[in-house]
This record gives structure tokens, C-alpha cells and sequence, in this order.
């Protein structure tokens, strides 16, 4: 059964021992941040503070910061099962005969129970505040010391495309400047700032309406962070995940939609052409983002639930919650980019690479150039093109082994012949590239050399025992005590 709000999420969470109330005061000025660090590297619970410091409202945190808890979030018992429905889709062709149509119907019924459905009110409202609110009553994170303020950090932003109307919704961190303004961290790629940068060239108005969401079922939340096509609406993939429209209700103050069963939503809009300075902050790399100019968020409507609570999370040197959440989307994202590559056998983003910095990618080799072949395609695919660094191996490789792909890359090079180096977009959040948003990839082609490459020695096979005498040895060892 799909979880239908963030409170039965809670609630399956603690059922199986995943989630840690904490009853003692705890301070959302860095206090909160240590805790849910060390709990997500030493593999404990999600933590629900429930008397933060100098606020009334309880705040949850590390609640997908483990394999286990992203399986409860999305209701498998492998996210590998999501990448098979997703898969079967992909394969539907156009029925051939009537046993085909009647195979189709469950997946046509799986697509249309996915649409989101408009209701005329949620819980979202049922506080609503047009005037004394403030960001304050909020326990809000002031994350790592060097950054530059509080930040609301697993927000659910809701924008429309000035033209086709088509929503979007992306998780974009907004630092707090007082209880009525916060930044709007809005990446150049991102699709939310498209959105902005168009509607500022049409001219026709001066402000853009912007919406808010803090704390939802786990699918509907999960779905923001998606590198989801334009095209594709993220509450109807959310629908998806979870078998289930999300239930959508109209904002006080304009007509952004966002989820009925939301904790809380801040209503109101960004000046076109205002900006600010926002950051530093401590980022999912492991070091501080730089302070720069970004749009300004005034929020007019303050909407929640009664006895709302607060979702948030940090980032910073991994693994942390964010690995988790990214690897659930690695698997994901698997059978989309094998309808374009099927030469692709699986993919890793280790959690050391920080998503963008490392992908190791293992596939069936069957011509010359085929690893750089498939670096430079997978450096064109959406948000992959931010892939700094390409490892290429061979489909026997276990790339989910870093250990593996380390021994068996670092024998099967000739440095000058297999690295190539290449320029294009960079993420923004890359310190070291030689400008802001530009700078240089790097592609390695571990993979058997050819002779049609032109190598000409032999290549040598893995050492390997025979698996007769290992069986032998299995029984022998037992025997033997050990």
C-alpha cells in the first residue's frame, strides 16, 4: 500500500525499527547536524527531534539515509523492482493480436492511476496564516559552521513554464534572510530557473509566483530531486512510485497546485531581476559552496497542517543521506539509459564521486572506440552531462565493486593511450573547474584492448581457481575447522 503522507511514513519507520525519537532538547544551530551525521555513518535511525531548541515544532531528519528506509519510502522490497516496471514500460510495443491487448491492460491501468488528482482542499490547510507569520516558528537548520546562515534544505518548489503553463517541481535549498524572505538556490541548468530566465525576457510582468512544500509522503518527496525529463511531470512520476495519484490542491495566492497532504507550504514570488547574496553553505561535495547572487523568494501565505512537522536533511562530507537517495535513483534510471545505450550493462556512482565527479559504467564491448563511444553519449544525457570523470570497464567487471574496478582499471591502462580529456558544462557546485559551470571531463577506456585498436600483444586472462578444487576445498575446509 502506498504511504499517503509523511506522517504514515513515520509510522512504518518506526514499525521496523528505523526511526529514533529524540525527547531532549537539541539545537537546530549545528546541534542537529552532528547528530544526524553520526547516525547516518554508523548506520543508525532516522532521528525525529521532538523539542528542538527555541520551537514548538518537531523536526525529522535521515528518514531515506539508508537502503533499507528507501525501500520502505517507495514500498519495494528492492529498488531494483521499480527499474523492472519502469523497464516493462519501455519494452510496450503496438498489439499485435488480442492476447497482446489483454496483456497491455495492466500496464495502461498502472499508467492512468498515476495522474495527479485536483481536490477542492487537504490538510495542507488546514492552518492558513495571510498575515503575523514568520519563518521562525520553523526549525529551521543552521547547518555547518561556515555557512552562511539557516536553510531550509528539502524543500519541494513548485514553478510554472511561462509559456505552456507545464509545471515543474525541483528541491532547491533557500537560505533564510528573515521570517518573510529566503534565497532560491536556482542552479543555471536547473528547470526552475529556465523558468525564470524566460519569463524575465517576455517582460510582460514583474513577478513570478512561486510555491513551497516542506514535508509530504516519501514518493511525492523523493520525486523532486528526479533528473526527470521536461517533458515529464513530477507528480505524475511520483504517481508512479507510489500506485496512486497525489491529490493536489490550488495555493491561497495564485494557482500553483501543490500536494494536498503537504506539513506545511509557503506561498508568494521572486521580483524579476532581484538578487541577493546566498551562501556559503556546506554542499553534498564535502565543502562549502561559494556565496553568490540569487533570486529572491517573499513569501506572502503560510499554510499547515495542524501540529505540523519539519522534513529536512544536510549534506556534507559523504556517505549521507543524499548517497542514499542518489543511489536509489542510479537504479532507477538504469533501463532509460540503456533504451539509449544498450551496449550498457550497469552503472555506479560511488559514494566518494559525489554523484557528478565519478560514474563507473561496465559494457559489451564489440568494436573499436566503443568505451569512448559510450563516455561521450553518456556526457550528453541530461544531468549526466556533469559527469567529471568516466571509468569504462568490461561487462564481467562488478562495477557495484569499486574495489574490483579499481584493480582490474588501473591494470588494463596505458595512460596516454586510454584518458581522454575533454570540455563542456560543469555542475555548479565544482569548485576546482576553471570557470563557474566550465571545465574539462575526463574519460578512461578500461576495457580489453583490440587488435582492430591496434594492440597487438596478447591480453592475459584474471587469475582464477579452477572450480573443482574449490568445491573440494569447501567441504575440506569445514573439515578442517576453519
Amino acid at each position: 500500500m502506498p504511504l499517503d503522507d509523511l506522517r504514515d511514513f513515520m509510522r512504518a519507520l518506526e514499525k521496523q525499527g528505523e526511526l529514533k525519537r529524540v525527547s531532549v532538547e537539541v539545537d537546530p544551530h549545528l546541534e542537529v547536524t552532528e547528530f544526524a551525521d553520526r547516525s547516518v555513518k554508523t548506520g543508525g535511525p532516522a532521528l525525529l527531534f521532538e523539542n528542538p531548541r527555541g520551537c514548538k515544532v518537531p523536526l525529522l531528519i535521515n528518514a531515506f539515509a539508508s537502503t533499507r528506509r528507501m525501500q520502505i519510502a517507495l514500498g519495494v522490497d528492492s529498488i531494483d523492482a521499480i527499474a523492472d516496471r519502469i523497464a516493462g514500460f519501455l519494452e510496450m510495443q503496438k498489439p499485435e493480436g488480442l492476447l497482446d491487448k489483454l496483456k497491455m491492460i495492466p500496464k495502461l491501468a498502472e499508467i492512468s492511476a498515476a495522474f495527479p488528482k485536483t481536490v477542492s482542499d487537504g490538510p495542507c490547510k488546514e492552518v492558513i496564516h495571510r498575515t503575523d507569520f514568520s519563518l521562525d516558528e520553523f526549525p529551521i537548520l543552521h547547518c555547518w559552521p561556515g555557512d552562511g546562515g539557516r536553510f531550509i534544505t528539502l524543500p519541494m518548489v513548485f514553478s510554472k513554464d511561462p509559456k505552456t503553463g507545464k509545471r515543474n517541481c525541483g528541491m532547491y535549498r533557500m537560505q533564510v534572510y528573515d521570517g518573510q524572505t529566503t534565497g532560491m538556490h536556482w542552479q543555471k541548468h536547473k528547470q526552475g530557473a529556465d523558468h525564470y530566465r524566460r519569463l524575465a525576457a517576455e517582460g510582460k510582468q514583474q513577478r513570478m509566483p512561486i510555491a513551497v512544500t516542506i514535508g509530504s509522503d516519501p514518493a511525492t518527496l523523493f520525486s523532486a530531486i528526479l533528473p526527470l525529463p521536461p517533458s515529464i511531470d513530477e507528480m505524475l512520476f511520483s504517481g508512479f512510485l507510489r500506485g496512486k495519484p497525489v491529490e493536489m490542491v490550488k495555493c491561497e495566492t495564485s494557482d500553483i497546485d501543490v500536494p494536498a497532504n503537504a506539513e506545511i507550504v509557503l506561498e508568494g514570488y521572486l521580483n524579476l531581476g532581484e538578487l541577493r547574496r546566498e551562501g556559503p553553505f556546506g554542499d553534498h561535495t564535502g565543502f562549502y559552496s561559494l556565496d553568490d547572487d540569487y533570486p529572491v523568494f517573499h513569501i506572502e501565505c503560510v499554510t499547515h497542517r495542524k501540529n505540523p512537522i519539519y522534513a529536512a536533511t544536510i549534506v556534507g562530507p559523504p556517505p549521507m543521506e543524499d548517497f542514499y537517495m542518489g543511489k536509489a535513483v542510479e537504479r532507477i534510471f538504469l533501463p532509460l539509459m540503456k533504451t539509449q545505450l544498450p551496449e550498457v550493462r550497469d552503472i555506479c556512482m560511488p559514494a566518494e564521486g559525489v554523484f557528478h565527479n565519478l560514474i563507473l559504467v561496465s559494457i559489451r564491448k564489440t568494436y573499436p572506440g566503443h568505451a569512448r563511444k559510450v563516455m561521450h553519449a553518456i556526457w550528453g544525457l541530461g544531468q549526466a552531462m556533469f559527469s567529471k570523470c568516466i571509468v569504462v570497464v568490461d561487462e564481467d567487471v562488478d562495477v557495484q565493486d569499486v574495489h574490483e574496478v579499481a584493480w582490474k582499471a588501473l591494470n588494463n591502462i596505458d595512460p596516454q593511450r586510454d584518458i581522454e580529456f575533454c570540455l563542456g558544462p560543469i555542475d555548479s557546485l565544482d569548485h576546482a573547474s576553471r570557470l563557474p559551470n566550465y571545465g574539462s571531463k575526463m574519460g578512461v577506456d578500461a576495457t580489453t584492448k583490440l587488435p582492430s585498436e591496434g594492440f597487438t600483444r596478447r591480453w592475459p586472462n584474471p587469475i582464477t581457481m579452477s572450480p573443482e578444487v574449490v568445491a573440494r576445498v569447501d567441504a575440506l575446509w569445514k573439515r578442517a575447522g576453519l
